[in-house]
Formats: C-alpha cells, sequence, structure tokens
C-alpha cells in the first residue's frame, strides 16, 4: 500500500507513515517524519511542522506558528507581531527551536531536529503544499522553500 507500520502488543497493525516520505539520511539512518511532525504540532505555538532531511546530515524542520497564540507570545516578549517579519528575528526562531527540543527530548540523535526555519503562512490545499487529505506535498515543500531549507545547511546559526 505503500504505508510503513508496525504491530502493536496486541497485534494490531498501526500506521505511522508512507513509504515515499520516508527520509533516509546521509549517515543511512530511515526517518519516518510524520510521528516527529504530529508531535511538535501537539504543541500550542506550532500549528504547522515538516520535517526534512534527505540525504542530508541532519533533520530540519519547517515550522508555521499558531497565528493566535504567538500573537499573545509576541505581545508578551516584544517580539514581532507580523510573522513576516518574525520569521527571521533570531529570539523568535531560538524560542521555536526550544519547543522543538522539548518535544524531543527523548529522540535518537538522528532523528532529532538540528535546525530550524519559520514559515509566515499556513500551508494550504489551494496553494498546491497539502493534498485534499491534508497531508503534506513535501516535492512542493521542498521546491517552494528550497532556499530557506538550503540556508539551514549551509549556515551557523538556527540551532547550532
Amino acid at each position: 500500500t505503500g504505508d510503513i507500520g508496525h504491530l502493536d502488543e496486541a497485534g494490531h497493525l498501526v500506521i505511522t507513515d508512507r513509504k515515499k516520505d520516508l527520509i533516509v539520511t546521509a549517515g543511512g539512518k530511515n526517518v519516518a517524519p510524520q510521528p516527529i511532525e504530529n508531535a511538535l504540532k501537539t504543541d500550542r505555538y506550532i500549528a504547522e511542522a515538516v520535517v526534512l532531511g534527505d540525504k542530508k546530515p541532519y533533520l530540519v524542520a519547517l515550522l508555521v506558528p499558531d497565528a493566535a497564540n504567538y500573537g499573545r507570545l509576541a505581545a508578551a516578549r516584544g517580539f514581532p507581531v507580523d510573522l513576516a517579519k518574525a520569521q527571521d528575528d533570531p529570539r523568535v526562531v531560538a524560542f521555536f527551536l526550544e519547543r522543538v527540543k522539548r518535544h524531543q527530548k527523548d529522540a535518537a540523535s538522528f532523528e532529532s531536529i538540528k535546525k530550524i526555519a519559520l514559515l509566515d503562512h499556513e500551508l494550504t490545499v489551494a496553494e498546491g503544499e497539502l493534498t485534499p487529505t491534508l497531508k503534506v506535498k513535501r516535492r512542493v515543500i521542498e521546491d517552494r522553500f528550497g532556499d530557506r531549507i538550503a540556508a539551514l545547511y549551509d549556515t551557523p546559526g538556527h540551532g547550532d
């Protein structure tokens, strides 16, 4: 079916990801991104998360802040309210990277997100970033945000 899963203790099949979405790092480790993304999206400040890193030395993530909760946070901490400005503010990026690290405290090193970039808008079906069933179109995301993703591998910061 193209799905990845495992049998739980009761012998039930649990689907965890799609095979075509499986990330194989430069070190040869297989990582299913959806469980990581789903864990990150439980954070009240993260609306969307896309984990990337196929054929790369480490994982990175593109995050979309939850607009309502981020607005309150920005007002309280003096962060830029406008997400277009906030996405490049080092204080905001550091705040979100810390949130990611909290959700990954028990993750193996190869499953740990090392750097992040923030996006200033939610992913949508209309823009072609999501399928009609709201699954991330990774190739579209990689093409559309290629420069931002490349910068996470080319420059220090955002998690170093």
